[in-house]
């Protein structure tokens, strides 16, 4: 891993990237890695644009705010054209298949992330969740234990085997 990744997850407010975030970070500090979480809403609870930023280090973190990502989720159009003039020519876009896709020099990875976790797993809300398995099975920014183990010591109690088959559903997306 490089000495720094910074990571934007971005979407609409409701759509559970603040807490995706927070996993992603604790699944980091799993890791025995550095990592710090920061998020951002829009003027609305839900609907709004929100976004959630984590930084993963092997050094210590200096600044907690992402200034050009590595790393850019999208779940919404909206969210995309916001952050995506903030990612590095070199960077990962990682967007739900229902976006068009963008210019750019990154590279792009478009996948059903919604979609899967209406039809597949069966619950919108747990797209997050996909997301996150994705943007892992991408990346290998985290291991799939901790990721897993974080998302289970967060997720509502009941909720447990819904979200680990909603992560595993996101890996397969890269997988296919």
């Amino acid at each position: 891993m490089d000495e720094r990744i910074e990571i934007r997850l971005s979407g609409s407010g409701g759509q559970g990237l603040i807490l995706a975030g927070i996993i992603l970070a604790e699944a980091a500090i799993l890791d025995g890695k550095n990592a710090v979480q920061t998020q951002s809403y829009g003027p609305e609870a839900r609907g709004g644009a929100s976004r959630s930023e984590v930084i993963i280090s092997n050094a210590s973190i200096d600044y907690p705010k992402v200034s050009k990502s590595d790393i850019l989720l999208a779940l919404t159009e909206e969210a995309m054209l916001k952050y995506k003039s903030n990612l590095l020519d070199d960077g990962l876009l990682i967007i739900d298949s229902s976006i068009d896709m963008p210019d750019g020099p990154f590279k792009i990875l478009s996948v059903p992330i919604i979609k899967t976790a209406q039809e597949k797993v069966g619950k919108t809300i747990v797209a997050n969740i996909v997301a996150l398995g994705t943007l892992v099975a991408a990346t290998n920014i985290v291991s799939k234990e901790s990721i897993e183990k974080a998302i289970l010591a967060r997720v509502p109690k009941g909720t447990e085997e819904l979200n680990k088959k909603a992560l595993y559903e996101g890996y397969n997306l890269v997988n296919i």
